[in-house]
């Protein structure tokens, strides 16, 4: 047997293998395209929906379902006393999400992100007029609790400086004395009704889905053009080496 035609045998199984690869890497990113389309669209269709009670967001996270961006209505009592501190950035300005105990009618405790405030007005004497007292209406959207930090780069929550780090409702509640038999499971980010005084600010929720799996998939589907391209290419070249 020839050189050349050693040398194409022996590459054969490898452009295939690669072809294969290049191939199902291009179908997953289309897969992952139609996902993530029907993920945007479900979204959409609940901010645009009307809000529903508290106990219809439970008992849909009871069952399993997914409570991520619902839009929730429901009453209580804030109380200040027990707010905490989540770092983080809004409109280019650094300071913090303020998660306040809210007390419900039936006794329980949920922890509303009411906003931003910069970092300046961290400590609730600084903005007064947004501490509201009596019963106050809310409307926003639900958020499931995290289960763990989410990345080993994030500091630690900083239990006794009341700066949190990631939503360790857990943490959030037992550094406030909060019992786990009254507080419920997940959290509730304020819309953007106004406070009183301007802060927090209200409706920071960010929804941030990118969707680059066509960009991806037009990557992996044009590397194979190439392969075939290419190997193609070097296997007429072979040919007619081995006829001259």
């Amino acid at each position: 047997m020839k050189t050349a035609e050693r040398h194409i045998w022996f590459a054969a199984p490898l452009v295939l293998l690669a072809l294969a690869i290049l191939l199902g890497l291009g179908t997953w990113q289309v897969k992952r395209l139609h996902w993530k389309e029907a993920l945007i669209a479900d979204i959409e269709e609940r901010l645009s929906a009307s809000p529903v009670p508290l106990s219809e967001i439970e008992a849909m996270a009871k069952s399993g379902g997914d409570i991520e961006y619902r839009r929730v209505s429901l009453s209580g009592i804030f109380d200040h006393s027990r707010e905490r501190h989540f770092f983080a950035t809004h409109q280019g300005r650094t300071g913090y999400y303020i998660y306040t105990p809210l007390s419900l009618a039936d006794g329980r405790i949920l922890f509303v992100n009411r906003g931003f405030v910069p970092f300046e007005m961290k400590e609730p004497a600084k903005r007064l007029d947004g501490q509201v007292a009596g019963e106050v209406q809310i409307k926003g959207l639900a958020r499931a609790p995290l289960v763990a930090k989410p990345s080993s780069m994030l500091p630690d929550n900083d239990i006794a400086k009341n700066i949190f780090y990631w939503k360790d409702l857990a943490a959030m509640a037992s550094s406030v004395d909060i019992p786990p038999g009254r507080l419920v499971n997940l959290f509730v980010d304020a819309d953007d009704a106004p406070n009183p005084g301007g802060w927090p600010q209200g409706g920071v929720t960010l929804i941030d889905l990118p969707n680059n799996h066509l960009q991806y998939a037009i990557t992996w589907y044009g590397l194979a053009a190439a392969l075939v391209i290419v190997a193609g290419f070097a296997y007429f070249r072979n040919v007619k080496a081995q006829g001259d």
